[in-house]
């Protein structure tokens, strides 16, 4: 066995003698005595310390408990710290304009959030915060309402229940971006120890009038919604059934569906109020299989025209349909994503609209802007990207209509400024209604978009990158791919490369690791790995024409086929042979 090595000891030791928890003062005492004798506890030792929580565009997300590489209140504490220090430094009347501060229901998000204000009212900021849990989009419309030098959400979204996160808001009301994503992770390591940080509490600020509430702001965002729905159209609202997930959206989605006028709303009751132990999904992500499952039960039972579900802090919406037979089926994020950008397109009057859309984000939904003359923004992955070539181009006098990516993420014109699961439920229920009047349902209206520009499947494929060798093998394998790309790949013609870690590519996207094929007859295929997990991921699109609605059966054959055999023929080229 092993011994424990004396710098790891040393570093548990700082931060025990710097915790402000006594929580997980007590969890490392027990895990350090444990790793004296228990190898499994030596590993979750050096786990915990031989590294730090990594600060990424999106702020922290981490596993909860002691250590430098978890979420605890002392890395809460420093990251507070170094993140009012950038602000101080690069944006005007930084601690006169304040920062918000706003949490989920997760576990310990309600003594972050108030470590945080502590933190930020010590360094001589004013502090707006929200006193109950909200979802993520209403702190991000609060730091635009407020006019914030930033806003901080205490969430780790749809993780599991294990975790937690910092997400920060920068004073645009966007994600937090580039530089000052590193600026901020440079000074959490020169940080001082947090116990050594000044602290204010919320009633020695609101005595010196830096502390104020911000429970209006929810009522705010709704009457900002309320403006940018489009009158009702002359049919029934839809009967609706919604989940949230054990999160924070159940409120806020219930007043937004009834701006839209829905009157027959029915919520997964089991799943209505915060739980941050999410006792009824295996993962509280709407994307993952069986998550939907009691939802699609309600609105089965209900005979709903419309099933809606957030994410556990409701920035990510999923839907759930009838069809023909009446079974209720799920929509994947590209399938909403098209019907909401040809519904919002066909309600726009500015001649100069545009959508953001990824570089793995169907590509129907740029063809869907083009009959509609609007323009499409094609971005890397992620709402840090899309909001930030929505804001350029805005900048310039153009109209942001939507942006959107298939991992069920979209932001309706400017309200917020990045997705927005509470705003894109009211417009997918009035877009339901609105199809109803025209005598359509949401099924028919999606397959109406296929028969006019071609039937679209996308597949997502991981490859999990667990075994060392292997990912070492497989990393080889792409590099050789990217220098000598296949002529074909399945039978296709491979037609262009874009490689965005190399580069240079046509686009002039920002380099990042990414691999794009473009195959004859408009597919393709983009290669990427996970920026969160251990994986690689695959992502396969393909279309047929389907020029009549008779014609949809059989181009549907078609492409499940191709989809299986360009899924087979790249992990046969990726994959390490056994």
């Amino acid at each position: 066995m092993s011994a424990l090595a004396p710098d790891l000891l040393e570093r548990a030791r700082r931060f025990r003698v710097d915790d402000p928890d006594p929580d997980t003062q007590q969890e490392l005492d027990k895990l350090v005595a444990q790793a004296a004798t228990d190898e499994r506890a030596r590993a979750e030792l050096s786990d915990r310390f031989s590294t730090r929580l990594s600060f990424g565009t999106a702020g922290l997300r981490g596993l909860l408990g002691a250590g430098d590489n978890r979420m605890n209140q002392r890395v809460v504490a420093q990251t507070t710290a170094a993140l009012c220090a950038e602000l101080i430094a690069q944006v005007p009347d930084a601690a006169k304009r304040g920062l918000c501060v706003a949490f989920d229901g997760r576990h310990k998000s309600r003594a972050f959030a108030a470590e945080v204000q502590a933190i930020a009212a010590g360094a001589g900021f004013e502090v707006h915060a929200f006193e109950d849990p909200v979802p993520t989009p209403i702190l991000a419309f609060a730091v635009l309402a407020t006019d914030a030098a930033a806003g901080v959400m205490i969430t780790a979204s749809h993780n599991p229940a294990a975790y937690n996160g910092f997400k920060v808001y920068w004073s645009d009301g966007a994600q937090l971006n580039a530089p000052h994503d590193t600026a901020i992770a440079n000074r959490i390591d020169q940080s001082p120890g947090a116990l050594a940080l000044p602290r204010l509490s919320p009633e020695a600020a609101r005595a010196q009038g830096k502390w104020h509430s911000l429970a209006a702001i929810p009522q705010r965002y709704l009457a900002e919604l309320q403006q940018r729905l489009a009158a009702p159209c002359e049919a029934a609202p839809p009967r609706v059934a919604y989940t949230a997930l054990h999160g924070v959206g159940e409120p806020m989605a219930r007043a937004a569906l009834q701006l839209a006028g829905v009157d027959d709303l029915t919520s997964v009751a089991e799943q209505a109020e915060p739980n941050p132990d999410f006792p009824t999904v295996s993962f509280p992500n709407p994307e993952e299989p069986g998550a939907l499952d009691r939802l699609i039960k309600q609105a089965q039972q209900t005979r709903a025209d419309l099933a809606l579900a957030n994410d556990p802090d409701a920035d990510r919406l999923a839907a759930a349909i009838p069809t023909p037979t009446g079974e209720i089926q799920a929509l994947t994020g590209n399938e909403l994503g098209a019907l909401l950008c040809d519904y919002l397109l066909s309600q726009s009057t500015a001649a100069d609209s545009f959508i953001v859309t990824t570089i793995v984000t169907t590509p129907l939904a740029e063809r869907i802007a083009t009959s509609h003359g609007a323009q499409t923004e094609i971005t890397l992955t992620g709402f840090k990207w899309i909001i930030k070539r929505a804001l350029e181009r805005q900048a310039q006098g153009h109209t942001f209509v939507i942006g959107f990516e298939e991992a069920l993420g979209y932001c309706i014109g400017d309200l917020v400024k990045d997705k927005d699961g509470i705003a894109a439920a009211a417009h997918a229920a009035q877009m339901t209604r609105c199809y109803a009047a025209k005598g359509q349902t949401l099924w028919q209206a999606l397959q109406a978009l296929y028969v006019r520009h071609g039937l679209w499947k996308s597949r997502q494929v991981s490859i999990a990158l667990t075994d060392p060798q292997q990912a070492t093998q497989l990393h080889k394998n792409l590099e050789q791919l990217r220098r000598n790309p296949p002529k074909k790949i399945a039978g296709l013609t491979v037609t262009q490369i874009q490689d965005l870690k190399h580069g240079p590519n046509p686009n002039n996207l920002p380099k990042s690791d990414v691999c794009l094929l473009q195959l004859q007859d408009n597919q393709r295929i983009a290669i990427r790995p996970s920026g969160t997990e251990p994986k690689l991921k695959l992502y396969l699109d393909c279309t047929e024409p389907a020029p009549t609605q008779k014609a949809l059966a059989a181009a549907n054959q078609a492409l499940e086929a191709r989809l299986n055999q360009l899924e087979i023929a790249l992990k046969n080229a990726l994959l390490p042979s056994t």
